[in-house]
């Protein structure tokens, strides 16, 4: 079977040139007009935002209201927030003793710890009795002699 195929009409090639010109002509006013309009807005509204002000200039004003920021609102330090409690007791001769050490009111404890005058006292239980207290349980393996200890709380207002 042999199909011929017949040529376009001339008005079809007519047609067809007419449409590709119109749309690639839009598409290329399209283009062609709205770059610069679009870079003539961006630098019209980047100019009105800096009030014609040089980089130097919003600079030196930017680090002049982050200066009058931190002034008025300083920075919180953990320094100012967090405290230390110290308590002494002693522990006698080969005895076994649990000690509290509670933040003032308000507070909450984060942690807590000891320190010893003897080497043979140690901690068998640390840990947070309730939110304000920390209680360490100490055994003194030295029979002949009590040791001081000093107990620490790390608080947290």
């Amino acid at each position: 079977m042999n199909v011929r195929m017949r040529r376009p009409s001339a008005g079809f090639v007519v047609a067809m040139i007419a449409l590709f010109i119109a749309l690639g002509g839009t598409a290329g006013a399209v283009v062609s007009a709205a770059v610069p309009l679009a870079k003539h807005a961006l630098v019209a509204d980047n100019a009105k935002k800096l009030g014609g002000k040089t980089p130097a200039q919003v600079v030196a004003a930017g680090a002049a209201a982050g200066a009058a920021l931190a002034a008025k609102n300083p920075p919180s330090t953990a320094a100012g927030l967090v405290t230390r409690k110290t308590s002494t007791a002693s522990i006698g001769a080969g005895g076994a003793q649990a000690f509290t050490i509670a933040c003032d009111a308000g507070q909450k404890v984060l942690g807590g710890g000891f320190s010893s005058d003897g080497p043979l006292v140690v901690a068998v239980a640390s840990g947070p009795t309730d939110d304000a207290t920390w209680t360490i349980g100490l055994l003194n393996f030295d029979d002949a002699a009590g040791h001081n200890v000093t107990l620490y709380a790390t608080c947290i207002k």
